[in-house]
């Protein structure tokens, strides 16, 4: 067992989740010299996605450094890049405590957030401060709960933040948030997707679009369909489920509302993953996120079509040495499974790949809860 998983996890854990996230955030600036001493840079793992050269497929999702606290640092822990956010115009305190859970016997946690942040114009002093002393950084934005106008909040967002990062995430998955998801498919995301593509020719800064893993599959067809036709860079698959599989540990009535992320998410965001390499064939790069922990997950979703992954609630149970793990393995799974580099493992199984779980909504799943703020 890990020292982490010994000493510093039972400490974290016994404070509630936001207290103890907020005593890590704390942490990283004074740790992140000795961590950094654990990893090193393979060439193996290079990975180019929407001109950006990432010298891991490993980074680190949004809504770890919500408030760009410590992000300058965030590389030394062996990512390929950071995304920091999500970032909506104005700052906003988000929903009611208590709205983190952990399900500590299934390795996940709910969160029920709704994109509490300091809002653009700190986040954008804190950007400014840290450019050129740290890694490759993305900025995820997203639209304040009580705007009159999304599409705006998005357009806003991406102008503020196109010249301080390396791309910009347009989240419009987050299930905290009510009406958010219209804005992933149909009307909703060609309006998006329209006035981003202006934005984008002018500014340059790639876009990704993170979509959720509760897709169903005709809403995945047309979702490609409208990205197809745009300048959308690549599609982050997905956020966290308001599906909750029946394999849970957890009973129903102690999970709460929000979105699931975790070990619970595995199957469901490699299956969504699937879907939309299926759809899309290669024409828009994937980054696929969700119930990933180690290498072997890492390398299953590159096979499956993935030129990027993203963790997060992985590190919370896994620890800050994980990216660092994960990176050493691959190497040796690389070789194992007979690829050069990461970059030829991209998609290499995608006619093989087996789905092994139920699609959303299946009747395997509990229903989904009502929350949506």
């Amino acid at each position: 067992m890990s020292a982490y998983k010994l000493l510093l996890r039972p400490l974290l854990f016994g404070l509630d989740p936001e207290v103890s996230h907020d005593r890590v955030l704390q942490l990283i600036p004074l740790l992140a010299p000795l961590i950094k001493l654990f990893g090193r840079r393979e060439a193996c793992l290079n990975v180019k996605l929407a001109g950006l050269d990432l010298p891991s497929p490993v980074g680190l999702a949004a809504g770890f450094d919500k408030d760009l606290r410590c992000f300058e640092h965030l590389d030394s822990l062996g990512f390929g890049a950071v995304e920091v956010g999500t970032i909506t115009p104005q700052p906003q305190t988000g929903n009611p405590k208590k709205r983190i859970e952990r399900l500590a016997k299934d390795n996940a946690v709910v969160n029920r957030m709704g994109f509490p942040n300091i809002g653009l114009s700190d986040a954008i002093l804190r950007l400014k401060a840290a450019k050129g002393r740290t890694g490759q950084v993305g900025v995820n934005i997203g639209a304040n709960k009580q705007s009159a106008n999304r599409i705006q909040d998005y357009i806003e967002g991406y102008r503020a933040v196109a010249n301080l990062c390396g791309y910009v995430t347009v989240n419009v998955s987050s299930p905290n948030t009510p009406g958010l998801r219209a804005l992933e498919s149909g009307d909703g995301l060609r309006l998006l997707v329209d006035a981003l593509d202006q934005e984008i020719e002018v500014f340059g800064t790639p876009v990704f679009l993170k979509v959720s893993p509760d897709l169903s599959d005709s809403e995945i067809e047309q979702t490609c369909g409208i990205l197809l036709d745009s300048r959308i860079a690549a599609v982050i698959v997905g956020n966290t489920t308001t599906q909750r599989p029946s394999f849970l540990k957890a009973k129903y009535k102690n999970i709460g509302e929000g979105g699931l992320s975790g070990e619970p998410l595995k199957e469901i965001s490699l299956a969504a993953l699937i879907r939309f390499s299926n759809a899309l064939k290669g024409r828009i790069p994937l980054i696929s996120v969700g119930g990933i922990a180690n290498a072997e997950d890492v390398l299953d979703r590159i096979e499956a079509g993935a030129s990027f992954v993203q963790l997060y609630t992985g590190l919370i149970y896994e620890g800050p040495l994980l990216v660092h793990r994960i990176n050493r393995s691959l190497v040796r799974l690389l070789r194992k499974r007979g690829y050069a580099n990461i970059q030829n493992a991209i998609g290499a199984a995608t006619s093989s790949v087996v789905i092994k779980c139920a699609p959303p909504q299946s009747p395997t799943m509990a229903p989904k809860p009502a929350f949506s703020a």
